[in-house]
C-alpha cells in the first residue's frame, strides 16, 4: 500500500472497512473487538497508531515488531479468539512515522472474542447478543443456497400439483409458445425440470428442497418447514400507529404474489400511462417489481417477518436477506447478487418476474411517471425498497383513471419532455441535508442520518451525490472539519 493510497484513506476517515486505533505500549482489546467484527462482516483494513480523525501519531519503532508478536499470539489463542485466525500485520512507514496495518478478509465463519460475538456497522464494533442477530450472521456466511437444503419426507402429496395446470399455461403464454416443454411433462417431471427436485451433493440425499415447498407447499407443510413464514401488508394512512387495512399472507409463493398484488390494487391508484402507443399500468409494474423482489430474495430461514407496507408519502418492502454489502443499490452500481436462483427461475418461466437486475431499472424507470421520485433500494441483513408516492395523491378519491386517448397521449408527451429534468431534480433528501448542514457544518455523515431519521447509508450516498455536484464539500479531517455549501 503506497503513500498516496494511505493518504486517500486516512482523509476519507473511518468506514464500515476501515478502521483506526491510537496504539501505545500495548494493543487494547477494542483492536481485537474490530478484527472480530471485520472477521464477521465484510472484512476490513485496521490501522494501528493513527487517530479516529486521520491524523497519524505512529508507534514506537522498536516496539512495533513485539505489537505484531503479541497480536498474532492473541488471534492464535483458542481462549481469546474463536475460532482462531491466521493474519499477517505489516510494519510500515507513512511520513516519517511507523504504523501497522493489518488486512482482514470476510470469514466463513462466525467469530468471538472473549466469548463475545461483535459485529460491524458503519464505523462501529457492536456486541451481538440477539438470537436472532447472531443467526442472520450464520446465514450470511453459509455458502450454499438455503432454497436447496433437500426435506427427504416430503412427498408429492405434499406440494399443490392443483396449481401446475394454471402455471403451464401461464409458462405458455410468457413464452409465446403453445409448445412450452412443461406443456408435455408430467408433474414430477416439470418439478424436476425447475429444479424443485435435487440431490445433495454432500450427503447425497434425495428429494424436494425448499424451495419446492416455498413455491408449491401447502400451507401446513410450509409452516412446518418454515414456522416464522409470513408476509405482513399492511396500510398505515389514517392510523399510522396501527394500520387501516391488514393482511397477514401465510401461503405458497405463487399465491402470495396474487394476494399481495390484489393488495396493492386495492389500495393504491392506478396512472394511466402511455408508452409506445400502449397503455401500461404504473401500479401493476411498480407492485410488481416489489413483491417479486421480496418473495423471490428473501432468506426463508431467518425468523424476520416480511413486510409490505402503503403509507401516506410512501410504499416499502422489507424482507430478510443474506446481504454481500451494505449499500445504496442504483442502476449504475447494481451487481446483480441472485439469492434464490430456483426460485427467480421458476418466477422468470411464469412472467412474474424478469431478467435479474430489471427490477431495478424499472423502479427507477417508472416511479419517477407514478410519484415524480426516485425509489431507495437498500442493500443490508434486511433488504429494504422505498417507493416514495405524492402527498394528497392518494388521498384522492376522485382520482380519474378513464382519461381520454388525447389527454393521455397530451401527458406522456408532457412527460417525455420533461424526463430529463424530472431525473436531475433535486430529492426531497438532499434540501434536508443542505439545510441541516448549513445550521450544523461540524455534524458527520451518521449525525446527519441520525437527526434526519434516515437510514446512515443511504445520507452517504445523497452527500456523495451532491459532492460530485460541487453543491457541497467537507474542509478539514472526516471527525473534526465541517461542511461548506456552494450555492
Amino acid at each position: 500500500m503506497d503513500a498516496r493510497t494511505l493518504r486517500k484513506i486516512f482523509q476519507i476517515g473511518e468506514t464500515i472497512a476501515v478502521e483506526f486505533k491510537r496504539c501505545g505500549n500495548r494493543i487494547e482489546k477494542d483492536v481485537y473487538e474490530t478484527v472480530c467484527s471485520f472477521l464477521n462482516r465484510f472484512g476490513g483494513d485496521l490501522f494501528l497508531g493513527v487517530l479516529d480523525d486521520g491524523i497519524v501519531q505512529g508507534v514506537a519503532e522498536k516496539a512495533a515488531p513485539d505489537l505484531v508478536k503479541n497480536f498474532v499470539s492473541c488471534i492464535s489463542n483458542p481462549a481469546m479468539f474463536f475460532p482462531t485466525i491466521y493474519l499477517v500485520p505489516a510494519i510500515m512507514k507513512y511520513e516519517g512515522k511507523t504504523i501497522i496495518h493489518v488486512h482482514i478478509p470476510p470469514s466463513a465463519e462466525v467469530h468471538s472474542f472473549k466469548k463475545v460475538i461483535y459485529d460491524r456497522v458503519d464505523d462501529a464494533d457492536v456486541k451481538v447478543t440477539s438470537t436472532a442477530q447472531i443467526a442472520q450472521m450464520y446465514i450470511r456466511k453459509q455458502d450454499i443456497f438455503t432454497e436447496k437444503k433437500i426435506y427427504p419426507y416430503v412427498k408429492l402429496e405434499d406440494l399443490r400439483l392443483d396449481l401446475l395446470p394454471k402455471l403451464r399455461i401461464m409458462a405458455a403464454n410468457n413464452s409465446g409458445e403453445q409448445n412450452h416443454p412443461w406443456g408435455g411433462m408430467s408433474d414430477e417431471e416439470l418439478l424436476k425440470s425447475a429444479r424443485l427436485y435435487g440431490t445433495d451433493r454432500v450427503t447425497g440425499e434425495q428429494g424436494y428442497n425448499l424451495a419446492a415447498v416455498m413455491l408449491l407447499g401447502k400451507d401446513d407443510v410450509i409452516l412446518d418447514v418454515v414456522p416464522a413464514y409470513l408476509t405482513d401488508a399492511l396500510l398505515r394512512r389514517a392510523n399510522v400507529d396501527r394500520y387501516d387495512d391488514r393482511e397477514i399472507v401465510q401461503t405458497n409463493l405463487i399465491e402470495s404474489y396474487e394476494r399481495l398484488m390484489e393488495f396493492g390494487r386495492k389500495h393504491l391508484p392506478d396512472k394511466f400511462f402511455l408508452e409506445d402507443d400502449q397503455r401500461k399500468s404504473l401500479r401493476n409494474i411498480i407492485t410488481r417489481e416489489m413483491i417479486a423482489n421480496t418473495l423471490i430474495h428473501r432468506e426463508y430461514t431467518s425468523s424476520f417477518q416480511a413486510k409490505f407496507v402503503i403509507e401516506k408519502d410512501q410504499m416499502y418492502v422489507e424482507n430478510a436477506n443474506r446481504s454481500a454489502q451494505i449499500s445504496v443499490i442504483t442502476p449504475e452500481n447494481i451487481e446483480p447478487n441472485p439469492k434464490n436462483p430456483i426460485i427467480a427461475s421458476f418466477f422468470r418461466n411464469i412472467g412474474y418476474a424478469e431478467q435479474l437486475g430489471s427490477g431495478v431499472r424499472n423502479l427507477f424507470k417508472y416511479s419517477k411517471f407514478y410519484s415524480g421520485k426516485e425509489p431507495e433500494f437498500i442493500e443490508d441483513d434486511i433488504f429494504r425498497i422505498n417507493v416514495p408516492l405524492q402527498d394528497n395523491y392518494l388521498d384522492s378519491n376522485n382520482y380519474d383513471t378513464t382519461q381520454s386517448a388525447t389527454q393521455s397521449a397530451t401527458q406522456s408527451a408532457t412527460q417525455s419532455a420533461t424526463q430529463s429534468a424530472t431525473q436531475s431534480k433535486i430529492l426531497k433528501a438532499e434540501p434536508e441535508i443542505i439545510a441541516l448542514m448549513e445550521q450544523k457544518p461540524e455534524l458527520s455523515q451518521k449525525q446527519i442520518a441520525e437527526q434526519l431519521n434516515r437510514n446512515v447509508n443511504t445520507v452517504k450516498y445523497y452527500i456523495r451525490k451532491l459532492q460530485e455536484q460541487g453543491k457541497i464539500e467537507r474542509t478539514g479531517s472526516p471527525r473534526k472539519g465541517k461542511w461548506v455549501i456552494h450555492r
